[in-house]
Formats: C-alpha cells, structure tokens, sequence
C-alpha cells in the first residue's frame, strides 16, 4: 500500500463496473473516496460494504464531473490531511495493477509535476465499432509533456490547492481547463507510455456515439468562450474547425449550387481530403489501415454533433440558461454493460 496517495472514484449507476473499480483501489492506496451522484442502483450500499468512504452530492445542485472531484477530494483530505497524491478515476474504469506505483516513481523524478497521466485503454474495442472508436481515442494523444489529461490521473494535492480544485460548473472539458490553469503557474501535465487504467465506454448505438460528440463540442466551445483570448488560445482552432466544416463548407457548397451551376458541390470533395490527412496521420502511429479508415470517417462525420454541442453552448449562455449534463449512457446491467450512461 502506498500510504501518501489517496483515490477518489465517482460515478453513477456503475453497477458492476464500480466494484471492480474500487477493487482496483481498496488496499493499494492509503485511502478511498467514492462520490456518487444520484444513483438507484445501489452503488452507495455497494461501496461502504467494500470498506470505501462515500459522498453523496446533493441531488438538489446540478451534477457534474468536476463538482464530485472536488467533494471526493475535501472528504479525502479530511480523513488523511497528510496526502500528498491523489488518483482520479471515473467509476467505469479499473486502474491496471502497478500503475499507481510508476506514476509516483515519476512524481518522485520530477517535483514540477502536477499530474501524471498513462494510457486509458477500452476494456471491450471489439464489442463495438464505437467502442474502437474510443478506444483509438483515447491512444491518439502524445507522450511526454502535455497540456491536458483525462478524468483518470494521479494529481499532485499542491498543485490541487494553488488552483482552487476543478471548476465544478463545468459539464464537461474540467480536465483541460484545470490542467490549463496548472501550466498558467508553473505546473506540469507528463503523460507516460505506461497502461493506467481499463474504461468500459459501453457504447453500441450510433446515437450514443453522436451525443457524445455533442458533449465534446459543449466542451469545446466553453473552452474557447473562457480562455481563448489568452495566449494558449484554448480549444479556440479546435471550435473553429468544427463550424468550418459543420456550417460553412456545406453552407457554400449548397448556398452557391445555383449561381454557379453546381461547380460549388464540389467543395464537398474536400471532406474526403480531410478524411486522408486524418488517415495518413493515424497510420503514422502504427494504427492498422482497416482502424485508421475508420477513425479517419468518423472524425470527420464528428465535426457534426461537435458543431451540434457549440450551437447549443451559445444559445443557452445568449439565453442566460444553465446547461445540463449531456448523457450518453445508462445504468450498468446486471452484467456490467450498459445501455445509454451518465457521463461525469
């Protein structure tokens, strides 16, 4: 057991996905938190049975990711003030044996670490072609220095304290935006070629993929709207990529079909442009033809449901309304997969 790291799990209708989580954790670090946020499965019962403190978020305040991160953290400084490291991870993953102890090793290396990050993995690729979507997703970000991480990290408690925790108004995109203001005041993000942590995504339907193209896109445009006039220019190329090719490629391409004697439909060709380059690249990574092709379409297509998200991002801030959770998937069967489920 390593007694200066504490983990905080949160989650959601895990079911069986949560005690293998916390199973991963029980034991191998000086203390666990479970935050659960409204479940009716029985996950909280599960949890305190397993030995785990738990959080339950007031079901009367908006959920969110971030908002369970930080309780998670409070209660566990409050059981074990003297914490130094914290393991983040999301109640559908399972952190892979040895993990824990390479991530402090690095922590040990270098004391400008703020967090440690290594490869998320998609327990299930094959079950589904979204599935090894997310699975070559989550594989698709470089090594070494970083400017961002995941909702699975091991996180320095300091780094934590002098920036006042995640943002718990966030719905999506804490991770980048807490790792941003980390590297604003000397922080670093390593990320590791080292496996961290095993996600059941459980995603089969097209319209799950979709809507979790929207949450991106939500996040994107938060992003942007928060930070983007700051030297990083957060996510501001990545937004403006998705109205280009969601909105203004196909805009002209239909808008100008008449006037121009359909010469304009043929800027619809630069999709498949966009679709090679994206190929190329992920071949580059060793991602075999068959998987590249279809990361390289679906990315494409995602600049749809992303645009979709920044829409309904700003129509709801010019409207001055709160925005919700955007879910995906559903409570955890009785096996362990799921059908459509809360994300954060």
């Amino acid at each position: 057991m390593i007694s200066r790291v504490g983990a905080v799990a949160i989650g959601r209708n895990e079911g069986e996905r949560l005690r293998v989580c916390l199973t991963s954790l029980v034991g191998r670090v000086g203390a666990v938190v479970y935050v659960d946020s409204g479940s009716t499965d029985g996950s909280v019962e599960l949890a305190r049975a397993m030995g785990v403190q738990v959080v339950e978020l007031d079901r009367t305040v908006p959920f969110t990711a971030a908002r369970a991160r930080n309780a998670g953290l409070a209660r566990l400084l409050e059981a074990a003030p003297t914490l130094e490291l914290v393991q983040f991870v999301d109640g559908d993953c399972e952190v892979v044996a040895g993990w824990v102890e390479q991530a402090e090793r690095e922590f040990a290396a270098d004391q400008s670490f703020g967090v440690v990050c290594g490869r998320r993995r998609e327990r299930y690729p094959d079950q589904s072609i979204y599935n090894r979507l997310t699975d070559l997703e989550w594989n698709a970000y470089p090594f070494g220095l970083v400017t961002g991480c995941g909702g699975d990290a091991l996180m320095k408690v300091q780094a934590l304290q002098a920036v006042g925790g995640f943002d718990g108004t966030l719905i999506a995109g804490e991770e980048p935006d807490l790792c941003l203001r980390m590297l604003r005041v000397g922080w670093k993000i390593w990320r590791v070629d080292v496996e961290m942590t095993l996600h059941d995504v459980a995603m089969t339907r097209f319209r799950q993929w979709w809507k979790r193209g929207v949450r991106a896109g939500h996040a994107y445009a938060e992003g942007a709207a928060r930070h983007g006039h700051e030297s990083e220019r957060h996510w501001v190329r990545e937004s403006r990529s998705n109205w280009i090719w969601a909105f203004v490629v196909p805009g002209l391409a239909l808008g100008l079909a008449v006037p121009t004697g359909g010469l304009s439909l043929g800027l619809l060709s630069a999709y498949g442009a966009l679709g090679v380059r994206i190929y190329r690249a992920t071949r580059r990574r060793g991602v075999s033809p068959e998987n590249s092709a279809l990361y390289a379409l679906f990315c494409v297509i995602g600049k749809f449901p992303q645009a979709l998200g920044q829409t309904l991002y700003w129509v709801r801030r010019i409207g001055g309304r709160q925005s919700n959770l955007i879910e995906y998937k559903g409570p955890a069967t009785a096996s362990g997969a799921a059908t459509s489920k809360q994300v954060g």
